[in-house]
C-alpha cells in the first residue's frame, strides 16, 4: 500500500494490541480493504464476497486468512469462520454496509451487529476517505498511484447493552447503536482529515 500510494493512518494505536476486535470498514473503493489490511497494526481476515474468489486471487485470498461470504444466504460456513477469528482472539473486519456504496454507513446490515453481540469484541470504526476521490489515470479502477489515502481508526466500543441477550431486538439495537457510533466517527474523521 504504501509502495502504490502515500496512505495516512490516524489511530492506529486505538486497535487493541490483543483480543477479539472487528474492524468496521466503510466501503467506497475496492481498494478499501486491502488499504485496511496493509496499514492496520495487527492481521486482519476480511468477510469478502465469493466473486471476488475468482482465478488465481482465490488462492491469494484464501491463503492470507480471508473469508469467502455468500451475501445471498445466511452462509453458514462464513459465520462459523468468523466466529473462530474472533474465538481465537483475532481480528475480523466487515464491511457493515455490505457492497460498496457512497460509504457513509447509511444503511447497515444486521451481520456486524451479529458478529459484535455473539462474540463480545469490541467494535473499532474505520474510516477510509480519498479512495474514491479521482479515478486513476493508468488504471480507472483504482485511485491515482501515489494520492494521498487516509484511513482513520476510532475508538472501540461494544455494541451490545450489556444483557446478553441475542434476541432479534437486541440485535436491531444494536444495530442502531453501531450506526451512530461509525457515523459519528465519519464525521470526526471528515473533520480530522479536511475531505
Amino acid at each position: 500500500m504504501y509502495g502504490l500510494w502515500r496512505p495516512r493512518v490516524l489511530g492506529a494505536w486505538k486497535v487493541p494490541a490483543s483480543g477479539p476486535v472487528i474492524l468496521a470498514v466503510n466501503h467506497s473503493h475496492n481498494v478499501d480493504g486491502p488499504m485496511v489490511m496493509g496499514v492496520a497494526p495487527r492481521p486482519a481476515h476480511f468477510l469478502i464476497k465469493k466473486e471476488a474468489f475468482v482465478g488465481p486471487l482465490d488462492a491469494f485470498l484464501t491463503g492470507i486468512g480471508q473469508v469467502k461470504v455468500d451475501r445471498a444466504a445466511a452462509d453458514r460456513t462464513a459465520i462459523t469462520q468468523a466466529l473462530g477469528i474472533l474465538d481465537a482472539g483475532g481480528v475480523l473486519g466487515i464491511f457493515p454496509e455490505g457492497t460498496r456504496g457512497d460509504g457513509d454507513f447509511a444503511s447497515l446490515r444486521a451481520g456486524l451487529a451479529y458478529f459484535a453481540v455473539r462474540s463480545g469484541a469490541p467494535i473499532v470504526p474505520v474510516a477510509v476517505l480519498g479512495s474514491s476521490h479521482r479515478p486513476g489515470r493508468l488504471i480507472k479502477a483504482l485511485p491515482p498511484l501515489r494520492s494521498r489515502v487516509d484511513v482513520v481508526f476510532g475508538d472501540p466500543f461494544d455494541a451490545g447493552d450489556g444483557s446478553g441477550r441475542r434476541t432479534r431486538r437486541a440485535l436491531d439495537e444494536a444495530t442502531e447503536r453501531i450506526q451512530k457510533q461509525l457515523t459519528g466517527h465519519l464525521e470526526n474523521a471528515r473533520r480530522l482529515t479536511g475531505r
